[in-house]
C-alpha cells in the first residue's frame, strides 16, 4: 500500500507541474501549448517553464500535508526531484 501511495503522489506532482506549465503558457504567452513548448524549447528556456510549472506542484504538497498524506507527499517530492534532474538535462 505504501508503494502505492508513493506512485499516486509522484503521478500527482508530474501531472501538477505539467497543468501549471499549461496554465503559464495560455495565460501569459500568445502561443498554443505545444507551440509554445517548441518555441521555448528553440530558445533554450524550457528548464524554466517546466520551474514555474512546479509551482501547482507545492500547492499539492501542501494539501497533501494537511490531509496527513506523508507517503503522497514523498512521492510529490520525489516527482519534483526528478523533474530538477529531467531539467538539467534539458
Amino acid at each position: 500500500m505504501n508503494k502505492k501511495d508513493l506512485l499516486l503522489g509522484f503521478l500527482i506532482g508530474f501531472v501538477s507541474t505539467l497543468l501549471g506549465s499549461y496554465l503559464f503558457i495560455t495565460f501569459f504567452t500568445d502561443f498554443t501549448f505545444i507551440a509554445g513548448i517548441q518555441i521555448l524549447k528553440s530558445q533554450g528556456n524550457l528548464g524554466k517553464l517546466i520551474t514555474l510549472g512546479c509551482i501547482l506542484t507545492l500547492i499539492a504538497f501542501g494539501i497533501l500535508l494537511k490531509m496527513n498524506k506523508e507517503i503522497m507527499a514523498r512521492g510529490v517530492v520525489l516527482a519534483v526531484i526528478v523533474l530538477a534532474i529531467l531539467t538539467l538535462f534539458i
